[in-house]
């Protein structure tokens, strides 16, 4: 039995969900595949939940310094796990329930419950039916990447999303992989009480970022008590009667990391390994992300690439912006592509760090001739009046045409004051326009415009 549809969706993350209704609103029938829970990762997996636990974390550690603001709590502050897990869970099953109501009620669109796999190149096989459609979009997502070092097999580890299912407090949590996820979790769990221990690679956190970015953030965790193993060129496991054994090869320090809990945080790998592509004729890299062109479309003019297994980016908001392209380039005729996306995302530590742009090292390699202003968040007052000054600001800008080309916001609500840049390097306006703009205050904001004035030749 087969069954045709104008479009097949697989995957119901952020792009599948969205691009059901426009297509649908368009008139046409959709069939949209999900193996597990509409979401995707943001909704199930990742920022909902990660960031619900980051409150709860905040909230454990503003009761635990309150002495700092002449709150006195009276004994010491406990975390019940139970009660976060319940906490976040909740607020996930919430989001999805959204989502089921909504798909549920879209008229034109059938959900399938199950693993979609390609048989050729108009059809995919889920469940056993057969469904065809003269267009069909990718949306599958990633999962996180476990890499075969040696011992791996021989312990049981955690990943991002089984980390969120711990109802009991971890005694010591080694986390492998100083980057974005491993240091949010790291700093959340320290938080919670934990005894946290950063391994890494690397010879800092963040390799991306400036090194002034990763020393500054490096400062930070330090200072909430967690350990770091840098430099760790041969990462190895084993069993421990303790937990697990975590040997390391760094220049200084015990050779061996024991912990109760090991959470791998090592990078993310398309969910692309188990759709059939090769009978489709879908080209993908060597890391197995799906080659795409500047609108989304794949080596199959017919089928489309979106969201983190097209490799354009790992975040809800770039998931969302494919859609927003797909979209207006079938159904707007408003071309659009992927080469006008600015490079734009957050590390949800705490204090947070905003970026936008190129960093400097990258504005430095560019060749261009370059200004950087800089300003310590224990020179923003709206900073110290919260009492949480850790951190700086950074703006990167071309000396001769006068374009900001990144930012670095690392310290309070940098998360948001990134925007009001971002804003700006979008509507391709001058530094001096962010430079006599006159902010509120007391915001961290309106520190910009200083920034701005104070940046020198590099």
């Amino acid at each position: 039995m087969s069954r045709h549809f104008d479009a097949i969706i697989i995957g119901g993350g952020q792009a599948g969900p969205s691009l059901a209704g426009r297509l649908t609103q368009a008139g046409q029938t959709v069939a949209l595949i999900e193996r597990k829970h509409l979401g995707g990762t943001c909704v199930n997996t990742g920022c909902k939940p990660t960031k619900t636990m980051v409150a709860s974390a905040y909230a454990a550690h503003l009761a635990r310094t309150g002495t700092r603001y002449g709150v006195e709590i009276g004994g010491p502050v406990t975390v019940d796990m139970k009660a976060v897990k319940a906490r976040k869970d909740k607020v996930t099953l919430e989001s999805r329930k959204g989502l089921d109501d909504w798909v549920g009620g879209m008229k034109g669109c059938t959900l399938f419950r199950g693993h979609a796999r390609f048989i050729s190149p108009h059809e995919v096989d889920v469940g056993g039916e057969t469904l065809s459609a003269d267009r069909i979009f990718l949306n599958v997502g990633g999962r996180a990447n476990i890499p075969d070092m040696p011992g791996i097999g021989d312990i049981s580890y955690l990943t991002n999303v089984s980390t969120m299912e711990l109802d009991v407090l971890p005694r010591h949590l080694v986390v492998v992989g100083g980057s974005y996820i491993g240091l949010e979790f790291a700093q959340m769990f320290r938080r919670f009480g934990s005894q946290v221990t950063i391994v890494e690679k690397g010879p800092r956190l963040v390799g991306r970022e400036d090194e002034g970015v990763s020393d500054a953030i490096r400062g930070i965790l330090e200072n909430e008590g967690i350990g770091l193993r840098l430099k760790a060129e041969c990462i190895s496991f084993a069993q421990h009667a303790d937990g697990v054994a975590v040997n390391v090869d760094c220049d200084d320090g015990d050779r061996m990391v024991v912990g109760s809990h090991v959470l791998l945080a090592i990078g993310r790998t398309p969910n692309t390994d188990d759709l059939g592509l090769e009978v489709a004729g879908v080209a993908t890299d060597k890391r197995g992300y799906v080659v795409v062109d500047d609108q989304l479309r794949t080596s199959v003019p017919h089928i489309w690439a979106m969201g983190d297994c097209n490799g354009k980016g790992a975040f809800t908001h770039t998931a969302y912006n494919d859609f927003e392209i797909v979209a207006a380039n079938l159904l707007d005729n408003n071309p659009r592509k992927v080469s006008d996306r600015l490079s734009a995302y957050a590390l949800y530590i705490d204090p947070p760090l905003g970026r936008c742009g190129m960093s400097e090292a990258e504005a430095r390699s560019s060749g261009r001739s370059i200004l950087v202003g800089t300003r310590p968040m224990s020179q923003v007052g709206r900073a110290v009046e919260k009492g949480e000054t850790q951190g700086f600001m950074k703006i990167v800008a071309d000396a001769d045409t006068k374009e900001i080309l990144g930012a670095a916001i690392l310290g309070t609500t940098g998360d948001e004051v990134v925007h009001g840049i971002l804003d700006l390097m979008y509507a391709k306006a001058p530094y001096t326009v962010l430079q006599r703009a006159v902010h509120i205050h007391p915001t961290v904001s309106e520190l910009l415009p200083t920034v701005i004035a104070e940046m020198k030749p590099v």
